[in-house]
């Protein structure tokens, strides 16, 4: 089975194909991807309706692309899948249009995935997949959260971001120090040069006794650090103060991991989303898992960010495991909210 994954939940277009194998994860074909980055850094931030307009562009010359790539043509489809939600409502409207529009045509079923669903489950098509059960920390744009996973489907929260995520934290602590748009990257780029003790900035709920987190008030500790600074701080300064922010956001990530595993009694950890692609992140959770003879698994580097690899893949194991059911009806709607412990609850009329 053959399954056509488009992704358009920001400011990414992804398009894949997956097919699914008898035995073990389906193989990833071919898949493509347009970052919106250069367009949206001259507002500082993503403009939806801009993101809205430029998928709508870019989806079906990708979808060309990946099936050219993978040798395939639209013959050899036999579901398409997008992403129904969390996200941008227009952007997500544009991909799931286009996947049901696309289904009908050629009468083949539909079936939207739940787009954080797809980072969980995009390590999967690493070298190293996990196994079940896991824990999954999941750190994507505006999600931080811990879960339990047993089960394609079978997922329980564990904690999650009572304020700004872990992402969040990276790009408006970014922007405050100047850096522009995406800010989390450059943020990273710029701590390798500074000295992660150099400023004493707050760790929040690090020792709460839970498993949530809260990154907001470490955001208002870097403005506040930064104004101290005078209006042009030197590079060392940001520097030291891009490490020291750094330093704040990992420790309490892989403080709340530990406690998952400990907690939950399980010894293998995921992790995904676009923060699992931070460096000092994965260098810190390796040592910590191998001084406990654990586990740690990641996506590839270049599946971290949103992709249609990860929406055909988990609407392939959905499949596979019975968790879903692709539909002919083409009728659709989309998901902006849409909690993942809440995955197989119907929508609110």
């Amino acid at each position: 089975m053959n399954v056509l994954g488009i992704e358009s939940s920001c400011d990414e277009t992804g398009v894949a194909l997956v097919r699914t194998r008898e035995q073990g994860t389906p193989e990833l074909l071919a898949h493509a991807l347009h970052s919106q980055i250069t367009m949206h850094q001259a507002y500082g931030g993503v403009v939806p309706e801009l993101a809205s307009r430029d998928h709508i562009r870019r989806v079906l010359p990708l979808a060309r692309e990946v099936l050219d790539g993978a040798g395939a043509t639209l013959a050899d489809v036999d579901v398409v899948a997008f992403t129904r939600g969390p996200g941008l409502a227009g952007a997500l409207l544009v991909g799931a249009g286009v996947a049901c529009a696309l289904a009908a045509g050629l009468s083949k079923p539909v079936l939207g995935v739940h787009h954080l669903e797809g980072h969980l489950l995009s390590p999967f098509l690493s070298a190293d997949p996990p196994e079940f059960p896991f824990v999954a920390l999941l750190v994507s744009g505006g999600h931080t959260q811990l879960m339990r996973v047993d089960g394609v489907g079978r997922y329980d929260l564990l904690g999650e971001s009572i304020d700004d995520a872990a992402g969040e934290a990276f790009d408006k602590s970014a922007k405050l120090m100047g850096l522009g748009y995406p800010g989390g990257p450059a943020l990273a780029r710029l701590a390798e040069g500074g000295r992660p003790d150099a400023f004493a900035l707050p760790r929040p709920l690090l020792h709460s006794g839970d498993l949530d987190f809260s990154f907001a008030g470490l955001k208002t500790a870097v403005l506040t650090q930064h104004r101290k600074l005078g209006a042009a701080p030197t590079p060392v300064q940001l520097a030291d103060l891009a490490a020291s922010t750094q330093a704040a956001i990992v420790e309490v990530l892989v403080k709340k991991s530990i406690n998952a595993l400990k907690t939950t009694g399980l010894q293998r950890l995921v992790v995904s989303g676009g923060v699992g692609a931070n460096a000092e992140l994965r260098q810190q959770l390796d040592a910590a898992a191998r001084r406990r003879g654990w586990r740690v698994h990641y996506p590839e580097l270049a599946l971290c960010t949103d992709n249609g690899a990860m929406i055909a893949l988990a609407a392939a194991m959905r499949l596979q495991a019975g968790a879903g059911q692709a539909s002919t009806d083409y009728a659709f709607d989309v998901r902006p909210r849409w909690p993942l412990d809440r995955i197989d609850e119907p929508a609110a009329a």
